[in-house]
């Protein structure tokens, strides 16, 4: 009985919040936003390797004689050649993985910036429902936006009122 009492009294003083669903929708596109960059992430690490493989291959291959034998795989299988047949195509290899880092990078660039405008589309519209939801008191509604405005101030993002 003590028990309920205090949990009743709980609830009454931190006001309980239960999600709502467009609560939980939101924390589903933070998520995704959150693993699209993580796979971005993931890519580029990938192309970012092949990238100094081919580089440290061509190194090692450019100071040779161009009769010098020298092996390469190809779909798995090593194939005998020679360094200036195999140098053409490793820098075209080289050069196509450089542009496609290149268009990773902007990509995760691009994910990026448009998560931070929506965190701080979202986090407006859920500071104006909570508020209005909490308090009849427009004082107590004017003061949450200030507050809220000058902590977005302080992290370099600018609000915008459309």
């Amino acid at each position: 009985m003590a028990q309920s009492q205090i949990s009743a009294k709980k609830q009454q003083e931190w006001k309980l919040h239960v999600l709502t669903a467009s609560e939980i929708e939101l924390q589903q596109q933070y998520t995704n936003y959150k693993n699209n960059l993580q796979q971005l992430a993931d890519r580029i690490g990938n192309v970012e390797q092949e990238t100094e493989e081919h580089k440290l291959v061509l190194d090692t291959l450019t100071p040779l004689p161009g009769e010098r034998k020298c092996f390469r795989m190809i779909n798995g299988v090593l194939v005998e050649r020679t360094v200036k047949d195999v140098l053409p195509a490793l820098q075209i290899n080289s050069d196509g993985l450089k542009r496609v880092l290149d268009e990773l990078v902007k990509q995760y660039k691009r994910q990026q910036e448009e998560m931070e405008k929506w965190k701080v589309r979202c986090c407006l519209a859920l500071a104006l429902n909570f508020t209005m939801a909490e308090s009849d008191d427009s004082e107590d509604l004017v003061r949450h936006l200030l507050t809220f405005s000058c902590a977005q101030k302080k992290n370099n993002v600018q609000v915008v009122q459309q």
